[in-house]
This record gives structure tokens, C-alpha cells and sequence, in this order.
């Protein structure tokens, strides 16, 4: 049986693109120098999959930032005022990622939003009324003649025309539609070169097909595909989806001239009726995405070839696949030393993924497939018992009722109760949480871990850095402030390296976007809190000031979210799980005089089913009573913050109204705030800040610039409940653009505050 793998990590074992990346950002090393690690990691991916005997390997899945910004400049859609810098190739690819401040001009960053349902984030193409799309780019062509320089022949693999359009921010008078035939030519031309080039096969993406379709959608999809197919020459076109089943299209896509159809059999829950109700033709191959892309427990090889028994009846062309791109799992188990053998072994990364492929592809078939030693080593696996139980964790579920969900007193008394309590007047200024780690802030971290120092002395040096950090917030004159987070990794890591339940990597890192990487911890067994986690810290800052320090906590979504999951009990169980642990952290921290309490849900949105009919039932019915469990026992005079970054909201505000936090921040600067008129027109009672600055760009914001978007924010939000903030953390940035982006920040409020007192 044929393999195929629809993506792969591209930053490389030891994230060496993202060091030679920041190298470059930095001006340390030169574009020929950051080609040639790219090029490194490009050869060594494709010589894996060889070796793993993947019969379809893809290639153009790498990118520097992300595809979608490839594509973007492969289609010639970069607004102009990228190109009117007259930067080289690389260095305006980089300003449309990352903003631009310098001799050149002064541009912002393109949007950033989250891919499907994952925790990476794409760059939205931005395309204007004088947009002009056409082939213009060979990155895709010399990928693939890279890899045939090594004696690998490709797959090219590209986000597909349909994708791009729904995907893309309409900046004029044009609508989707309008650009159809240019996107159409677009691809054309794309297939040309493929044929001249003799590429065997090439793969569109079109994960928006999964999505919730309108009839003029699927009108729109076929409309662009029955004319570029009609140019595919001797080319093979696989459509290539993921992350749920195509119900909206299935019909036309197999109706429609595409030598493969790859389908996710893991999160497409109606992929296997889809093939019962409707023939799958002849002759087409089946990519079956079998194995699961986005998670990393090893393939249950029963299950799997059981599967795949069963879809031979009907199709005799099967392929099979991962669900999605492996991007989204770390690259391998190799760089972990410390994890335990009786906790490894249930766990398939990147690589390990491709071991799973080439055992699968040799055992589906094979008659006695059942006494092969690969078989019966996976089958060992699942029948051992993995989980750890905690009854007493279990039983604190179970025995929740409704008045654990909800506050005593209602939203609006609150207000009055805290704005006498905390008298902090008219728009407050805040940051998100963390502040900038310095290398001596991760320095003192890894010394720690490797027993150099001892958890005195640690703690010594992060009452250090929690000192510089309240310094100069009250130097800038910040009306709340917080400790800085030094003592943290990850939002997310830290809080299940204090909790029961989870095990920890050393290595494995995913992307998140450009060179921000993640290392999801993994739910292993029940959750519990065995110990205060940021008491300690929060009590000491809270010390050195008067002004109000808030707790700074990670809510039970986003724990849950920005890890890697259990796949033997539900979402809703972990959730509450993690729930009850962060409740007991907020009594702590009220208990210690902490009179501010954020609990970040910076991923609420992103596990968010696609699939608009299931957000209430499978989802939002127990993601916003968890976030409540968790507040629901405080005073009224604490006040309780929240903060969600990298989404749109517009659709679920009442929801997230729901939460009843008392104050709120977005994410929402690259999104020119356009969250604001959903808050006025859902009449959002919670105090927003809806995030002054993009923090996810190195440039200084001015003066002028933040006083604008806080003129425009005041149209729609009341200035009684306005915040002022920027728009997410500040771990990333460099202390100088932050003390200046603050004082900026700080600056603007100051004019904002005289013009409403008068």
C-alpha cells in the first residue's frame, strides 16, 4: 500500500530555524547564511520520509514564516505598501510578517489569526480593488528541483485558490468573487509549470471545505476548479482537505476532474457516511488520513487497519495519510532523555509518525498481518493500563452542581463595589502579564533545572526580576501593574509542571507562528494541584507597591487547549478537572490579598468545532462553566480579569459576556479593533481592553497612533469601562521597544484622560 504525508515540521530538530532566523532579524548572519540552514533542513526532512518509504513526499510545506504568507507573494498579492520599502525579497517578506520600522518606512505587520482549529496562526492576505493576481513566484518550482537535485521526487504542495479567497481581508470595493478568474489563471499558470518541470503529483490544500459552505461557496469552489483542472495537463491533482469532512461539497468535489481526493477519517465525522451515501469513483485514489496529525499517542494499529479494511469497499485506490500536516506535533521522541519508558512508549512525534506509516503500509495486506512483530509490539501498548487515576479527583466532578458556576454577586454590583475598593478612575492602564525574557531571566532558569543553583538562591533572583519589573512600571506610572512572569517558561507549561496529572518534554517544540514555538505539556491521568503555584510570587509583588499587582493565572480552557490531550475520557472531564485546580489558586491568592485575579483564556476560540451547528453542544456548554468554576468563590471586591488573544470573537461575544469575568482584553490590533462594534451591538457589560498596540511586531508604536485607536475605541465602548493596554504579553519583545512602546502607551492614556475630564 502507497503512504502519503501531507506536511512536515519545518523548524527543524533543534528549532534551528527559528536561531537562524532571529540571527537574521538581528543582522548577525546574512540571507545566503539563512538559506543555507533552510536548505539543510529541507534536505534532511525529505531524506526522513525516503527513508520511511513515503511514497507521496511533499515538498513546498516549508516555509520561512508561513505558507499562506508564501503564497501570497507567490500570487503577487502583497499590498504595495510592503513593496514601496524597496527592501530585498527576503527583508519585505519579513515586513508583511513582522512589521517594518526603520530607513525604509514604518509599516505594521499583516493580521495574524488561527489556522482551523490549531494553535498555529496564518498571515492574512490583504488584497485591495488594484490587486492584480497572477504567478509570479518560483518557490514552489525550485523546492521541487532542490529535492530532485537529492533524488526525491516531490509532491508540491500548495494552500489551493478557494482557501486563499475565503481566507483573505477584502480592503475595497471587490468582493471574493471578483477575483475568482484571476486566482483561476493563477493556477493555471502554477499547473504549467509543474508539467514543464514532469512533477508527477501536486497537492491543493483546501481545509476551508470543511467549513460551513453556502450554496454560493460551493458554486465558487467549482466554478475555480472545472477551469483550472481543464489545464492539468499530465499533472496529477490531489484536493487535499483536513480537519473535518467536506458535507458541504462531497458531491460536487467527486463530481469534479481531481485524480485524488485525500479525506480526514479523524476529525470528519461524517467522512466514512459521505462514502456510503455517495460512490466514490473509480477512478480516483482515496488519500485516507487515518493517522492522527495533531496529536501525539501513538496509532492504535488495530483500529487503523480495520479502518482501512473497511474503506476497501469503496475504493480499490487507497493511499493513507496523516489527518492533517504533522506541523502541528513536535518533530521526535530522540531529543527527550528524561521521560520514562513506561510513558514514552505510548507516544508518536513527527518522526515517529513516519515509522508508524511504513509499519502500516507493510502490515495492511499482508495476510497473518496479526503475528508480525510490529503488530503485536503496537497491540502490547494498548493493552497496558496507562492512566492515572486520582477517585478523589473524580468524585469533586462528579459531584458539581450549578451554584459551583456561578458568583453571588451580579456583574454590576460588582462594579460599584470595586471601583470604590480599588479607585483606580477613569481608563486604567494595564499590561497583559508578562514582560520581556532577558537572558539573565532565562539563564537563572536554566541553571535551576540543571541543579547549578538551588531553589534559594532561584527564588532570590526572581524576587530580582520581579522588583525591576514593578520599578519601572511605576517609573512609567501604570495604573495596574504585574510581576512579570519570570519565573515562567510557558503560560501553559508552568502551570502543569504544578499539577498532577501531566508529564513534561524537554524538546518538543511546535511552531505557533514565524519563530514562536511551543512545548504543549501532555495530559497523562487525572488533575489535581498539590501545592500553591504563584502565591508566593504574587504576595512579594504585591509588597512592593501600593498600587494594585494582579494574580496572573492560566484558565482551564487554554491549559487544556495548548496541551496535548487525553483521547480515553472527554474534554469536558479535563476541563473541570483543571477547573477545580485553578479555583483552588484564586481562593489562595484572594487569601493573600491579591485584589485583582486574571485568569488568561487565551485560547478559548481555538477549539472552537468548525463546524458552527456544534459550538454550543460540544463545546462552549462546558468551556465557559469551566472558566467560571474557577472564579465563581471570590468576594465581590475582587475584581477578575481575563484576556483571549489571536482570534476573532465577533461571533461568540454573548458567550464570552457569559463568562462574567469583570474585565476583559483582546487581541485585536491587528484586526484594526473591529471587535469594538460587536462589544456596542451585543451590549458587552464586561470592562474591556481591547489592546492599544501589536506586541507581536518589534516596531515602537507612536504617540499619535495609540491616541487614535483609543479615540475610535471610545465611539463604541464607554470610557467607564475602557482599559488601556496592549494587545498581548510582552515575553517576546526586548526590554527597549517595551519601555518605549509603555511609555508611548502610558503617554497617550495621560492625553485621552485630560480631553474626557474636561
Amino acid at each position: 500500500m502507497n503512504s502519503s504525508l501531507i506536511g512536515f515540521p519545518r523548524v527543524g530538530k533543534g528549532r534551528e530555524l527559528k536561531f537562524a532566523s532571529e540571527k537574521y532579524f538581528r543582522k548577525e548572519i546574512s540571507v545566503e547564511e539563512l538559506e543555507k540552514v533552510a536548505k539543510g533542513l529541507k534536505i534532511m526532512h525529505w531524506n526522513l520520509q525516503q527513508a520511511a518509504g513515503i511514497s507521496h513526499i511533499p515538498s513546498n510545506d516549508f516555509s520561512y514564516y508561513d505558507n499562506l504568507l508564501d503564497l501570497t507573494v507567490l500570487l503577487n498579492a502583497l499590498p504595495n505598501g510592503y513593496r514601496q520599502l524597496g527592501l530585498n525579497e527576503r527583508d519585505t517578506y519579513f515586513a508583511a510578517a513582522r512589521g517594518y520600522q526603520g530607513e525604509a518606512g514604518d509599516v505594521k505587520a499583516l493580521a495574524m489569526k488561527k489556522w482551523f482549529n490549531t494553535n498555529y496562526h496564518y498571515l492574512v492576505p490583504e488584497l485591495f480593488d488594484d490587486t492584480e493576481i497572477k504567478l509570479v513566484g518560483d518557490k514552489p518550482f525550485a523546492e521541487y528541483e532542490e529535492a530532485k537535485e537529492i533524488g526525491v521526487l516531490t509532491k508540491p504542495v500548495l494552500i489551493g485558490g478557494f482557501t486563499f479567497l475565503k481566507l483573505a481581508k477584502y480592503k475595497g470595493s471587490k468582493t471574493i468573487n471578483d477575483f475568482a478568474d484571476q486566482v483561476a489563471n493563477a493556477y493555471i499558470a502554477i499547473l504549467n509549470r509543474f508539467n514543464e518541470q514532469g512533477v508527477a503529483w501536486v497537492q491543493f490544500d483546501e481545509p476551508s471545505l470543511v467549513t460551513d459552505l453556502s450554496e454560493e461557496d460551493v458554486a465558487l469552489f467549482t466554478a475555480i476548479y472545472e477551469k483550472v483542472l481543464a489545464h492539468k495537463g499530465n499533472v496529477k491533482v490531489l484536493l487535499q482537505t483536513y480537519f473535518g469532512d467536506i458535507r458541504d461539497s462531497y458531491e460536487e468535489v467527486i463530481g469534479l476532474d481531481f485524480d485524488g481526493i485525500g479525506l480526514d477519517f479523524i476529525e470528519g465525522k461524517q467522512t466514512v457516511e459521505l462514502l456510503e451515501r455517495h460512490v466514490f469513483p473509480a477512478d480516483k485514489t482515496l488519500f485516507a488520513g487515518v493517522l492522527n496529525g495533531k496529536n501525539i499517542w501513538k496509532s492504535d494499529y488495530k483500529k487503523v487497519i480495520d479502518l482501512v479494511n473497511g474503506l476497501e469497499k469503496y475504493s480499490n485506490d487507497i493511499v493513507i495519510s496523516t489527518s492533517c500536516s504533522l506541523l502541528h506535533v513536535p518533530y521526535t521522541l530522540e531529543s527527550e532523555t528524561s521521560l520514562p519508558a513506561d510513558v514514552s512508549r505510548y507516544f508518536a512525534f513527527a518522526k515517529e509518525k513516519l515509522q508508524e506509516i511504513k509499519e502500516l503500509t507493510e502490515l495492511i495486506g499482508t495476510s497473518g498481518y496479526e503475528e508480525q512483530e510490529a503488530y503485536l509490539a503496537n497491540l502490547q501498548v494498548f493493552s497496558a493500563d496507562r492512566v492515572y487515576e486520582d477517585k478523589h479527583v473524580q468524585a469533586s466532578v462528579a459531584s458539581l452542581t450549578e451554584r459551583d458556576f456561578v458568583r453571588n454577586f451580579p456583574r454590576k454590583k460588582r462594579r460599584a463595589i470595586q471601583k470604590e475598593k480599588l479607585q483606580l478612575g477613569l481608563l486604567p492602564t494595564t499590561t497583559i502579564g508578562s514582560f520581556p525574557q532577558t537572558r539573565e531571566v532565562k539563564q537563572n532558569r536554566s541553571k535551576y533545572r540543571k541543579g547549578d543553583i538551588g531553589r534559594a538562591e532561584y527564588d532570590e533572583n526572581i524576587k530580582g526580576f520581579i522588583k525591576e519589573c514593578i520599578d519601572l512600571q511605576e517609573e512609567l506610572g501604570l495604573d495596574v501593574l504585574v510581576h512579570g512572569e519570570s519565573e515562567r517558561n510557558d503560560m501553559v507549561e508552568f502551570f502543569g509542571e504544578n499539577l498532577a496529572g501531566y508529564v513534561f518534554t524537554e524538546k518538543a517544540w511546535v511552531q505557533s507562528y514565524g519563530t514562536r514555538c511551543v512545548k504543549p505539556p501532555i495530559i497523562f491521568g487525572d488533575i489535581r494541584r498539590e501545592n500553591p503555584i504563584t502565591v508566593f510570587y504574587s504576595e512579594y509583588a504585591q509588597s512592593l507597591s501600593d498600587k494594585p499587582v494582579k494574580g496572573m493565572l492560566t484558565g482551564p480552557v487554554t491549559i487544556l487547549n495548548w496541551s496535548f490531550p487525553r483521547e480515553d475520557i472527554s474534554l469536558r472531564e479535563m476541563a473541570f478537572q483543571i477547573g477545580l485546580a485553578i479555583r483552588e489558586e484564586v481562593q489562595d491568592l484572594e487569601a493573600a490579598g491579591i485584589k485583582i485575579i486574571q485568569i488568561d483564556e487565551a485560547a478559548l476560540k481555538e477549539k472552537l468545532p468548525i463546524r458552527r451547528e456544534e459550538w454550543a453542544s460540544e463545546y462552549l456548554d462546558w468551556a465557559i462553566p469551566a472558566f467560571r468554576l474557577c472564579h465563581s468563590g471570590v468576594r465581590p471586591e475582587t475584581q477578575v480579569h481575563t484576556h483571549m488573544c489571536y482570534s476573532e470573537f465577533e461571533e461568540i461575544v454573548q458567550d464570552i459576556d457569559n463568562m462574567d469575568a469583570d474585565v476583559i482584553s483582546f487581541e485585536a490590533s491587528r484586526s484594526k479593533l473591529t471587535i469594538i462594534d460587536a462589544l456596542k451591538a451585543n451590549q458587552f457589560e464586561t470592562e474591556v481592553g481591547p489592546g492599544v498596540y501589536d506586541i507581536h511586531s518589534p516596531r515602537v508604536p507612536s504617540v499619535e497612533e495609540m491616541v487614535a485607536v483609543l479615540k475610535n475605541a471610545l465611539t463604541k465602548i464607554d470610557e467607564e469601562n475602557l482599559w488601556i493596554n496592549p494587545d498581548c504579553g510582552l515575553k517576546t519583545r526586548g526590554i527597549k521597544e517595551t519601555r518605549e512602546s509603555l511609555a508611548n502607551l502610558v503617554a497617550a492614556a495621560k492625553i485621552i484622560k485630560d480631553a474626557v475630564s474636561v
